[in-house]
């Protein structure tokens, strides 16, 4: 089996991923965005477009799908917020992997407005469906402007799991930095999540 493979091979198993929030699981950042995100119906997103030009609405961007059908999140000016690609890809991995393995997800965020994360987190979905909510462990949400350092040590004394089997995605290289001084396996992600990223991990811990 895959966890008897792995506990005699010398790469260690990942145990737990590790996520940060501003353009990485999504975007735009919160700071980025004006007020709190309200629920928006398709029609009236649609029609907002509509209004500004002669053109044709534009078509409802890929990640904007929330837990209420028909209704997307934006900020007040109208401004969509979305999941990345490779983010959606890889929760939904994820979620499909627990089934089989010790696998936690935790988060690590510096976000300006952590009451609007929540909000999004319940609103927002992975591509098989499930709300962002679900896809983490619920006491391992760690949002504080401390170092990011800190937040991995506060994982590590929560869930006893070594440094060296998390893995750790960012798009912010001096979380990068400091996060893998720890022994973490980072995954500098600039443009957001990627599915590459994704895969990265997977075969840096032995488990493609």
């Amino acid at each position: 089996s895959l966890s008897s493979l792995c506990s005699t091979s010398t790469i260690p198993t990942m145990q737990l991923v590790v996520f940060d929030l501003d353009y990485t699981i999504w975007q735009p950042e919160m700071y980025q965005i004006d007020g709190p995100p309200v629920l928006r119906s398709v029609d009236e997103f649609q029609g907002k477009q509509k209004r500004k030009s002669r053109s044709p609405p534009r078509s409802i961007p890929v990640g904007a799908t929330t837990i209420h059908q028909n209704k997307i999140a934006t900020d007040r000016r109208g401004t969509p917020i979305t999941v990345f690609d490779g983010a959606s890809h890889a929760l939904s991995e994820i979620n499909r992997m627990k089934k089989d393995l010790p696998l936690q997800v935790a988060i690590s965020s510096r976000t300006d407005e952590p009451s609007w994360a929540f909000q999004l987190m319940k609103w927002l979905v992975a591509s098989d469906g499930t709300p962002l909510s679900k896809c983490f462990d619920e006491n391992l949400i760690e949002i504080s402007y401390s170092d990011k350092s800190k937040h991995f040590e506060s994982l590590n004394r929560k869930t006893g799991i070594p440094f060296d089997q998390m893995a750790f995605f960012d798009n912010e290289y001096w979380n990068i930095q400091s996060v893998s001084s720890l022994g973490v396996k980072c995954y500098h992600t600039p443009d957001g999540m990627t599915k590459e990223a994704w895969v990265q991990a997977l075969e840096d811990f032995g488990m493609m």
